[in-house]
């Protein structure tokens, strides 16, 4: 496809914003907006105040770098029309392609683990609290659920799809209200808790795999990237960096208003019981709070997070596994799907009867392969690959984003020691 005619006969120039590239911005925006969001304030609050101010101001530039990078490195491909696999496999060959699919199959599937564990939780809570009922047991109401989401996934695809793009808006909105509206319970106590600066960096360093999970929207890059280039050509690359740049300040100034009244709102103690009983910090709001907006919002709101999370990861998981086995095996297609939905359901359901920490399955399963992905593989790219020459990001860039890949990576085993 001639790109220098699609061009020429397009009334827009790059260097300018447009209606299009503002709900591009949205998409990306609405894509990390998700359950993390609402574990975030629990995690990046439990420093105190002043890590959480370093954690905003980090937050942006972070997110931008890494997704304005990635965009680029799909930029690099000979064909338009080509996606992140095909780009992967261009640079790297079938055996980088074959790592990446790899990668990217544990990036996901962990997080359908969560999301397991997360949308359980979040209805016994509102069964028990709510609703005063008795509390149904772990097995049955995890399965009951599971199955549930799993089948809107198989038999209504495209309805789920819908529903779940829908539901972003929404949910951002009610989001917002809910931040406003805490306002009135906002106090000091954290403020008054007296920071350590010796171990600051240790407490940034900790929380930096929430960030990456949290404001992560590298799943839609592959495509929105491809329509840029088609329409705009060699000047991709500046319309991919603005609207990556839109949406990361979107993002930092929503998400991290909702976690500072969250978090100001509530006190250290507040945050850290929250943590323990392992549930969202809207379902634990909820709890606490008398209002019965807050009440029966809290917990519709992180049901309607989770669940729209749930069924984008499921299809990416599934279909990662599905690609992973048929390049390994002789299988029938049809047997390799089924089997890999068998295995899927029933992990999630066995890791939602056992409900390991939400928290600790983010950072130790979730964000290193995200991060790997996502900070990482680009930068090497742009080192290591010819046609990248020209789609480099400056040295500092290159260096900040790299530092904060392994920061994710390497905290893990931190917090594990």
């Amino acid at each position: 496809m001639n790109t220098t005619i699609l061009v020429q006969n397009n009334k827009y120039s790059s260097g300018k914003w447009t209606y299009k590239d503002f709900t591009w911005c949205l998409s990306l925006f609405g894509t990390a907006v998700g359950a993390g969001v609402l574990f975030l304030p629990i995690k990046a609050g439990a420093g105190g105040f002043w890590p959480l101010v370093i954690l905003a101001l980090i937050a942006a530039p972070m997110t931008w770098f890494a997704h304005k990078s990635l965009a680029r490195f799909v930029l690099s491909a000979k064909q338009p029309e080509s996606d992140i696999t095909d780009t992967v496999e261009e640079h790297f060959g079938k055996t980088g392609a074959n790592l990446i699919t790899f990668a990217y199959f544990f990036a996901i599937y962990p997080i359908v683990l969560i999301y397991g564990v997360g949308i359980t939780n979040t209805v016994d809570s509102f069964l028990v609290h709510q609703l005063a009922l008795p509390s149904i047991p772990r097995w049955l109401l995890s399965g009951v659920l599971i199955l549930t989401m799993t089948c809107g996934v198989v038999f209504g695809k495209n309805l789920m799809l819908k529903a779940t793009s829908l539901m972003v808006y929404p949910l951002v909105l009610i989001l917002l209200a809910l931040s406003v509206y805490l306002i009135p319970d906002w106090n000091t106590s954290m403020m008054e808790v007296q920071p350590d600066w010796s171990g600051m960096p240790m407490i940034i360093w900790l929380a930096i795999p929430l960030i990456v999970f949290s404001f992560n929207h590298s799943p839609i890059i592959s495509q929105f990237t491809k329509e840029q280039r088609l329409t705009y050509g060699d000047d991709a690359a500046q319309k991919t960096d603005m609207i990556t740049g839109g949406a990361a300040f979107m993002l930092m100034a929503f998400v991290m208003f909702f976690v500072f009244s969250v978090v100001l709102s509530l006190s250290p103690e507040q945050l850290a019981i929250a943590k323990a009983q392992n549930i969202s910090v809207l379902s634990y709001l909820a709890n606490e709070h008398d209002s019965a907006l807050i009440s029966y919002l809290g917990p519709i709101v992180a049901f309607a997070a989770i669940t729209s999370s749930y069924f984008g990861h499921f299809l990416g998981a599934h279909e990662g596994l599905v690609g992973l086995i048929k390049s390994r095996s002789n299988m029938a297609v049809n047997t390799i799907e089924k089997a890999s939905l068998i295995f899927i359901v029933l992990t999630t359901w066995i890791v939602a009867i056992i409900n390991p920490s939400i928290l600790g399955m983010i950072e130790t399963m979730g964000a290193p392969m995200i991060a790997a992905i996502l900070f990482i593989m680009p930068v090497y790219a742009m080192r290591r690959v010819g046609a990248m020459k020209t789609l480099r990001t400056s040295v500092p860039v290159q260096i900040f984003t790299v530092i904060c890949g392994l920061a994710a990576i390497t905290s893990v085993i931190c917090g594990a020691l």
